[in-house]
């Protein structure tokens, strides 16, 4: 029998063919989280262009049968069709924006945490596989389906939200609808799989590991929005400009400037909002002030807020990554 000798370059490559067989391996252990992730993907995604077509054109209606009817029911409106569509935009906001906790919770109670302690982790290092082989493919192939999933929610979330003009019952600076209106989403939500895979390390057990990664994402989330409106320059003004301040705008504080230069914070005299130019004058005079001012985030620094968010939130990960894998290489000797 003749023998075929295959050329250098028509041999497989072994650590390709290893990392094709890890990554199908890893996909057979958890379809059915990946099942669940698809089946959450589509009905977000279905629900949202729902509220974007029919669910914002039937509440609409609703909203405007209801101000011909009685003009004072425009400020207060109701209608079964604007409360279907008020629950689909809030529940999907909430879902995007808690993305990351679920993320967290799977990756470090099944993808790692469970793995460990049933000893099916040792049965792949044994194999053809390397420990750091083993935690590459644990982070590339879910990280690769989490991004996909949330590339396509958040700009459908954005697509809704965009349309829902008068009906929405928040602002831009929200923080859920902040999360999930931009790349923030798809920051946090790989830094929790990084926090889960890291906690699933360290604790090798499914259940401390669920509970110390759902904690740390929920932890960085809230230092998030409690610290964002510092991640980028906020636009200070004065006089009549503070008395008025852009539509949408984030006001962060404001205050009265004596007549020494010394400025107060969270101090009321001579803001009130109807005041005119005139009257604004006459009152500073009245109580020996200089002027008055007002700190803000217009809506155009919304771009700004979420890029710089998301680069720190991104470095959080790298560096949750980075101690995944001295972890593991502590764990495995």
């Amino acid at each position: 029998m003749p023998v075929t000798t295959l050329l250098p370059s028509e041999r497989p490559a072994p650590a390709a063919a290893a990392g094709l067989g890890l990554a199908r391996s890893l996909l057979r252990l958890h379809r059915s989280a990946l099942w669940c992730w698809l089946l959450l993907v589509v009905a977000l995604a279905a629900t949202m262009l729902w509220a974007y077509g029919p669910g914002h054109e039937n509440a609409s209606a609703d909203v405007l049968e209801q101000c011909r009817e009685d003009a004072e029911a425009c400020h207060f409106p109701g209608g079964p069709w604007l409360s279907r569509y008020s629950t689909a935009v809030a529940l999907t906001t909430l879902v995007v924006s808690f993305l990351p906790l679920l993320v967290a919770a799977w990756a470090g109670a099944a993808l790692i945490g469970r793995e460990l302690e049933n000893g099916t982790a040792h049965l792949a290092w044994t194999q053809s596989v390397s420990p750091a082989r083993w935690l590459a493919a644990k982070l590339a192939v879910p990280a690769l389906f989490v991004t996909a999933g949330t590339a396509l929610l958040v700009p459908l979330h954005r697509l809704m939200w965009d349309g829902g003009g008068e009906l929405l019952w928040t602002d831009w600076f929200d923080a859920y609808g902040f999360r999930s209106n931009g790349t923030t989403a798809l920051a946090y939500a790989l830094c929790a799989l990084s926090f889960g895979v890291l906690a699933g390390l360290v604790t090798g057990r499914t259940l401390p590991a669920l509970g110390t990664a759902v904690a740390a994402v929920f932890t960085l989330t809230h230092l998030g929005d409690q610290y964002r409106p510092s991640m980028w320059t906020t636009v200070t003004v004065t006089g009549a400009e503070a008395l008025s301040l852009p539509d949408k705008a984030l006001q962060l504080d404001r205050g009265v400037i004596t007549d020494s230069g010394v400025r107060i914070g969270n101090n009321m005299a001579c803001t009130d909002a109807d005041s005119g130019v005139a009257e604004l004058r006459s009152c500073l005079a009245h109580n020996d002030l200089a002027d008055i001012w007002a700190t803000y985030h217009p809506q155009s620094h919304f771009w700004p807020l979420q890029l710089v968010e998301s680069g720190i939130v991104l470095g959080v990960a790298v560096v949750a990554t980075g101690a995944a894998f001295f972890a593991l290489r502590r764990r495995t000797g």
